[in-house]
């Protein structure tokens, strides 16, 4: 990667930031097996800054176009501040935010959204900036910039922006400005910033998504150049640029031109802007995923004594439709297991896409309550993958052996479920098939989850694919309504599955007297019945209820915030406790009629009192 940052403190933005511009630089996506990919994504780009007419350069930009599958989970970034010169750490402040974003975007990890690993990023970056500017040793320098960056991913671009740099898109012909500055206008034409990075401890910042198009252009600026030359002049300049030959493009030659242009015409700001190509957008052709989907061949069935690139099977221990589990020992004697791909879906492309997340996921989620994969121990020649073998139970089998366990037991276990499940959370993954077989209980006390079939993976979902993938993947006994009925699923689906698992295991039934699996509508489930525990259980404390109850909420909003808050008032006898009817006074039920019943007494009393 080449660097060309327009300023005097290109060495330390170039080495913090590795920013990458070219002439014609196209990010090419290269094969992994580990994840399915959808074609290539080609961005030519440039940039140039320079500090004008004014004696130091306080504007920073930077572009990253990375390679292979970073291009892919976490796309290309353009990012262009503007330090702003009432604060006198106002060039710190804008290579600062130009070099770290880049650096920690590209840190963060890939399952998350682009939406949750920027702001993630801006969040604690505003606040560093912030605490510089506070620090009494800088206390007269204030570490204030604008912040405009475009984020493109698979058919995307996301857009992020504070302050009044500016990003505009030149498509068909037409310019089209798609941020607006934040600055207050006030007497005698004086402007001020009404939103910057490190101006105030919160950060207010916009955020947009829209849809690439092949040849679309994409131009930031700071106001050094779009303050003397109008949007009409930068369409007809890019008009001018789009009709040249691909091969005759130089994009360096334009953003500098575009930047003599602005000087030129008087302006007395520092001047820098950058301009992107989207060359070439992910293939959605199917015949093409699919070939790459079919890399690996599915295994053969597999039954005792056979062998699969090193492995010995010992046992088959599930079968199913979807797929086969078998234990196994690999060549140092170690026992594993390896999960295989049902040769019934050899011809389905969302099938074998799903499979391979499976191990993908696995991968990222680290939990000692969740099942390790152990895939990279030696290379496949077959689609499969390969976990840690477990001793124990499933959790199946330990309700049924304990119908009504102690509520000790029951919270210990949760706890540990809890802790998997967050697990998925941290990383913007809902694992949405949370049911007693897909966690394993070893015979040491430990919780493990096992499967990740299911799970939708935020920053995956947001990579275009010509696939028709599942709506509905999880089991109907545990699934959250949102899931059943096709609205949004937030982490709270899972918040609802835990809950069912509660249910199940204090009481040895299934709440609303097992009927979940049999609702369809919306109507289905509000005619549903809820049974409170403890007329389940005698033994279950009254208080324990309410929140099982309010985490089983048809409506997302009415649970928990997460699942971390329903263990809290499980184990919490007291907190926000709202009793059931059984046990209550008529003073906690209905103090209306209490205090008309108490006058009505008193006044009888009264009345008779007077007779005598």
């Amino acid at each position: 990667m080449s660097s060309a940052i327009g300023s005097t403190a290109l060495e330390e933005v170039t080495a913090k930031s590795a920013s990458a511009s070219a002439a014609s630089h196209n990010g090419q996506l290269a094969v992994n097996s580990d994840l399915p990919l959808n074609g290539e994504l080609g961005i030519a780009a440039g940039q140039f800054s320079a500090q004008g007419a004014k004696s130091t350069n306080e504007d920073a930009i930077g572009i990253r176009i990375p390679d292979g599958m970073m291009l892919t989970t976490k796309g290309a970034v353009s990012i262009i501040c503007d330090g702003v010169s009432a604060a006198e750490a106002a060039e710190k402040a804008s290579y600062i935010s130009v070099s770290n974003f880049i650096s920690d975007y590209y840190s963060t990890p890939d399952t998350w959204s682009v939406e949750k690993s920027s702001s993630q990023v801006l969040t604690a970056l505003n606040r560093w900036l912030y605490g510089l500017g506070q620090d009494y040793r800088e206390a007269q320098r204030g570490y204030v910039c604008t912040f405009t960056a475009l984020v493109f991913k698979s058919c995307s671009a996301h857009l992020l922006h504070v302050g009044d740099s500016r990003a505009y898109r030149f498509r068909a012909g037409k310019i089209e400005r798609l941020s607006r500055d934040h600055v207050t206008v006030l007497g005698k034409g004086k402007r001020y910033l009404a939103r910057a990075l490190g101006l105030d401890v919160n950060l207010d910042v916009d955020y947009q998504t829209f849809e690439l198009q092949q040849d679309d252009l994409y131009l930031l600026t700071t106001d050094g150049i779009h303050d003397v030359i109008s949007d009409q002049e930068l369409a007809a300049k890019l008009l001018r640029f789009s009709r040249q030959a691909v091969s005759m493009r130089d994009f360096d030659q334009f953003c500098q031109s575009l930047c003599i242009q602005a000087t030129d015409a008087g302006s007395l700001d520092n001047v820098s802007c950058q301009l992107l190509s989207i060359d070439m957008l992910p293939k959605q052709n199917i015949d093409d995923l699919y070939q790459q989907l079919s890399k690996l061949p599915f295994p053969p069935p597999l039954s005792e004594g056979m062998r699969l690139d090193g492995y010995t099977v010992e046992q088959v221990l599930h079968q199913s439709q979807r797929s086969q589990v078998y234990l196994v020992s690999n060549s140092e004697g170690k026992k594993r297991c390896i999960k295989t791909p049902s040769v019934n879906y050899i011809d389905d492309g969302a099938y074998i896409e799903r499979f391979m997340l499976e191990s993908w996921i696995g991968h990222r989620i680290s939990s000692p309550n969740v099942v390790k994969l152990l895939d990279r121990e030696r290379e496949k020649s077959a689609l499969y993958y390969v976990t840690e073998h477990l001793n124990g139970i499933s959790l199946a089998t330990w309700i049924a052996r304990n119908p009504k366990a102690s509520v000790q037991e029951v919270l210990l276990l949760l706890k540990q479920i809890e802790t998997g499940v967050r697990a998925f959370h941290r990383k913007e993954t809902i694992h949405q098939d949370l049911k007693p077989d897909n966690i394993l209980l070893t015979y040491e006390g430990q919780v493990k989850i096992i499967d990740f079939g299911s799970c939708y993976i935020k920053g995956i979902a947001e990579i275009a694919t010509p696939l028709e993938r599942d709506i509905i993947l999880g089991t109907a006994d545990y699934s959250a309504p949102e899931s059943v009925l096709g609205y949004r699923v937030t982490n709270k689906a899972d918040l609802f599955s835990m809950a069912v698992l509660t249910y199940e295991m204090l009481t040895g039934q299934l709440p609303f007297k097992g009927k979940l699996a049999q609702c369809r509508t919306k109507s289905d489930y509000l005619n549903l019945e809820y049974v409170p525990c403890y007329e389940l259980n005698p033994l279950i404390p009254l208080w324990m209820d309410p929140p099982i109850k309010r985490a089983l909420n048809f409506d997302p909003s009415s649970r928990q915030d997460d699942t971390s808050e329903l263990i809290f008032e499980l184990k919490q006898p007291l907190a926000n406790w709202d009793k059931p009817e059984m046990g209550r006074s008529l003073l906690e039920r209905d103090p209306v009629r209490f205090w008309q019943g108490m006058t009505l007494i008193f006044g009888i009393t009264t009345l008779l009192l007077l007779l005598n």
